[in-house]
């Protein structure tokens, strides 16, 4: 079995139910679970103050863990991001560490793609995702089970009725993005990769659809949607529409950023916060092929 190495890079682990019942189903399963020391430590609404969370970063670095996986998300990686041991993290990576999270953690993910381009994993948190109250999605213990095994080479999935269309291939293109808040408070940083003909996916909770709509004209503006060769849009949660909106939803938001770019945009992608999602990895090159409503995005063995 592997050994995972759980820390707390982020905000503070507040559903301490959660954070037991994903220890104990990882070493159910015969897993070597470490916990890092400041894994539960609590300053403002941080895991710990910003010298305490750099320090846990650097434990998991030297941890020799198959897996370092953070506990949840929240905020606080921006803060880090100038003193990140980068050169750690990437020989961690190098010698066979995969870095797992989401949410906050795509600044982690992302500066350390632009700094050193090092891969690292798009996916599960211990507490929201491992500590479920009914347990774990299939599919995405299914993908996390691929990571461990070093079987997992791509990811599905159904596109909707209305993009069932001409076939769509793209080879060779670097995967990258994440939450969408985190990466556009990236731009105009040396965190933010550089990354011209990638494919980016992006997702978000709690956003209604016209920030995620403001949010994306920033990239547009920025010239960063024209410079990909595709843009993948997983799950957007958590948000309530209101009467003021009148018909402005999420399907207005997609159909708003097909008229301004000419860059294929797909939909349905299972990631985000959500249950049931996959494993996506960040600076990988990978293709992208569609036929009909079937999307599959193919990076092989890493």
């Amino acid at each position: 079995m592997s050994h995972i190495y759980i820390f707390s890079p982020s905000g503070a682990v507040r559903d301490k139910a959660a954070f037991k019942r994903g220890l104990k189903h990882l070493r159910a399963l015969g897993h070597e679970v470490e916990v890092d020391a400041d894994a539960l430590t609590s300053h403002l609404r941080f895991a710990g103050d910003d010298a305490t969370r750099l320090a846990a970063i650097g434990r998991a670095a030297a941890s020799g863990a198959d897996v370092a996986m953070v506990t949840r998300g929240g905020y606080g990686l921006t803060r880090l991001l100038p003193a990140l041991p980068y050169a750690a993290i990437a020989k961690a990576v190098e010698t066979g560490t995969q870095f797992v999270g989401l949410s906050d953690f795509t600044a982690f993910e992302l500066a350390v793609m632009a700094k050193t381009g090092a891969i690292t994993w798009q996916g599960p948190a211990l507490g929201e995702d491992f500590g479920a109250p009914d347990g774990p999605d299939e599919i995405m213990q299914a993908c996390f089970d691929d990571l461990l095994l070093e079987q997992g080479e791509g990811a599905g999935w159904r596109l909707p009725l209305t993009e069932a269309n001409a076939a769509l291939e793209v080879h060779n293109a670097k995967l990258w993005g994440g939450n969408l808040a985190v990466l556009v408070s990236l731009l105009g940083t040396p965190y933010l990769p550089k990354v011209r003909g990638g494919v980016l996916f992006l997702e978000d909770v709690g956003e209604h659809p016209y920030r995620l709509e403001r949010m994306l004209t920033q990239l547009l503006h920025s010239g960063v949607l024209a410079q990909q060769k595709a843009i993948v849009l997983g799950q957007f949660t958590n948000y309530k529409l209101v009467p003021h909106d009148k018909g402005f939803k999420l399907a207005s938001v997609v159909g708003w950023l097909r008229s301004q770019v000419k860059v294929p945009v797909l939909t349905g992608l299972p990631f985000g916060h959500v249950t049931t999602k996959v494993l996506l990895p960040v600076g990988a090159k990978v293709d992208l092929v569609t036929q009909g409503r079937d999307a599959l995005l193919v990076w092989g063995h890493i």
